[in-house]
């Protein structure tokens, strides 16, 4: 199978009210050029979970910008001041999550488990219509596993395969990311021959797609 499509074949993934993973760290990390073409698609209504809202002008908080979309699901939107006046607004709806739990939920969703317990956020707003359970003298709150339809990755290095490294703490939630998506496409700096079996950090089963340039 052939994974690498180009920017068409990319944006013809996309619909409308669809849910996406977009991996970052205050958009270290972050694939730029599939924002790039998603903005361009002017597909709307999104779902987009990521760790933070970006920047205006970087990372998914081009797309808030842009207003398309929906719900943003993350730990934080302090970077990104249009994301928190919209959020204020009411015409953008936010759902923060501690960044321990979010990326917890994304793994779990990855391992194929329902949900994770954790004590991070009982007897905060955090708890509030969540189930509460009690293991060894300790409770726990629920958080259910969280998946999506559509993951986007930013890779270093990308084999014919799909098999790929990351640079360094640019990795962050791109790996686990790739496993809880129902469709995977990665852009990588770089593609190259082949990757030590020992390096691959996502190994190519989890990647569906290779977003690369059209040559002219």
């Amino acid at each position: 199978m052939n994974k690498v499509i180009y920017k068409q074949q990319f944006q013809a993934l996309l619909k409308d009210g669809m849910s996406v993973f977009v991996g970052g760290f205050l958009t270290c990390g972050t694939p730029e050029r599939l924002i790039d073409w998603v903005l361009e698609s002017g597909v709307k209504s999104l779902t987009i979970i990521c760790n933070d809202g970006g920047m205006p002008d970087k990372g998914v908080g081009r797309l808030i910008v842009n207003k398309q979309v929906k719900t943003l699901i993350a730990s934080h939107v302090g970077t990104n001041p249009v994301a928190g006046q919209m959020m204020s607004e009411g015409t953008l709806d936010v759902k923060l999550v501690p960044q321990g739990t979010l990326v917890e939920q994304i793994r779990a969703h990855g391992a194929g488990l329902g949900g994770i317990l954790t004590s991070t956020g009982l007897h905060t707003i955090v708890e509030e219509g969540k189930q509460v359970i009690r293991v060894n003298d300790q409770d726990y709150l629920l958080e259910l596993s969280m998946g999506a339809d559509l993951a986007l990755i930013q890779a270093r290095e990308a084999d014919p395969l799909g098999n790929l490294t990351y640079a360094k703490t640019a990795r962050n939630f791109n790996p686990v990311m790739a496993t809880a998506a129902k469709t995977v496409v990665a852009y990588a700096d770089h593609h190259v021959a082949d990757i030590d079996p020992e390096a691959v950090v996502t190994p190519h089963i989890f990647v569906d797609y290779l977003a690369k340039e059209e040559i002219a």
